[in-house]
């Protein structure tokens, strides 16, 4: 069998099995999410500041809350300004890293379940143990932030 023809049987048992496997779904949906916030991460410019999404507790408050400045720190991350996204958000380059680690672990462990259809439960234990070690690791601050702000 040629390279080309094995990579469109992988090609062709993907789509097969996405209609059969829930997980398979879950991981479209969740790597097309990451995908449409890095479009838009990329669409619009920081320099003209045009994001249509607005942070909602601003508006009504006047004070910024710790997701403040996201999208124009991911925005600035994806043109390499590193220390202009800092200081927009000083969590935007571990969330966005978040990101970027989910999308990979997506298409990842996609082709392991596919490939390996003996060790399908054990791959979708390690997907929820790793993706929920990476999310507590960083979103802890804002979890410890939101705390304080809520007891205290």
């Amino acid at each position: 069998m040629t390279p080309l023809r094995k990579k469109n049987n992988l090609i062709a048992e993907y789509f097969t099995g996405v209609r059969n496997e829930p997980y398979l779904k879950i991981n479209i949906v969740f790597a097309g999410v990451i995908v449409l916030i890095f479009a838009y991460s990329g669409i619009f410019s920081p320099d003209k500041n045009n994001y249509p999404v607005v942070c909602i507790h601003e508006k009504i408050t006047g004070v910024q809350c710790f997701s403040c400045g996201l999208s124009h720190s991911f925005s600035l991350i994806l043109r390499g300004r590193f220390d202009e996204a800092h200081k927009w958000n000083i969590y935007g380059m571990r969330v966005f890293l978040f990101f970027l680690v989910q999308l990979l672990m997506r298409i990842i462990f996609s082709i392991n379940y596919i490939k390996n259809k003996d060790y399908k439960k054990q791959l979708i234990i390690y997907d929820i143990a790793g993706s929920v070690l990476i999310f507590s690791l960083v979103f802890y601050p804002f979890f410890h932030q939101l705390f304080s702000i809520l007891v205290g």
